[in-house]
């Protein structure tokens, strides 16, 4: 009886070589995967507050233009509001429409501000008010 030849010997190396890096790349993958997951959830919730302070500097405009009988709200310096900078604009157009004269329709714009360059966080709100 011949011996078997020494040409598979080391075939259980390769098989384990091969498998020890397939699971490596999925662990990396999950690894990346995972990160992405909480980056997208924090900005998710940082949105959220952009929204609110946005709505914050709205609600400050629509109480400045209706205690200053009508008239566009100087605003401050961009403001704070836990940690966004807000900033408030307000615009008025006067129409005429049959036979009314000047209907005036102001536009106010908040919009909150937080980071720079690609974690920049951004939200605007808008209102429109007849006088």
């Amino acid at each position: 009886m011949s011996r078997p030849s020494n040409l598979q010997r080391g075939f259980a190396a390769v098989a384990a070589v091969f498998l020890v890096v397939g699971l490596a790349a999925l662990g990396a993958f999950m690894v990346s995967f995972s990160n992405t997951q909480h980056l997208t959830s924090a900005q998710d919730v940082q949105g959220s507050r952009a929204y609110w302070a946005a709505r914050a500097g709205l609600g400050w405009g629509l109480a400045s233009l209706t205690a200053n009988s009508a008239a566009c709200p100087v605003p401050p310096a961009p403001f704070v509001v836990e940690g966004f900078t807000v900033v408030v604009t307000c615009t008025s157009t006067t129409y005429s429409d049959a036979g009314v004269d000047n209907v005036v329709i102001y536009r106010l714009v908040s919009r909150a501000t937080q980071g720079t360059g690609v974690g920049v966080v951004e939200r605007s709100v808008a209102a429109s008010v007849e006088f």
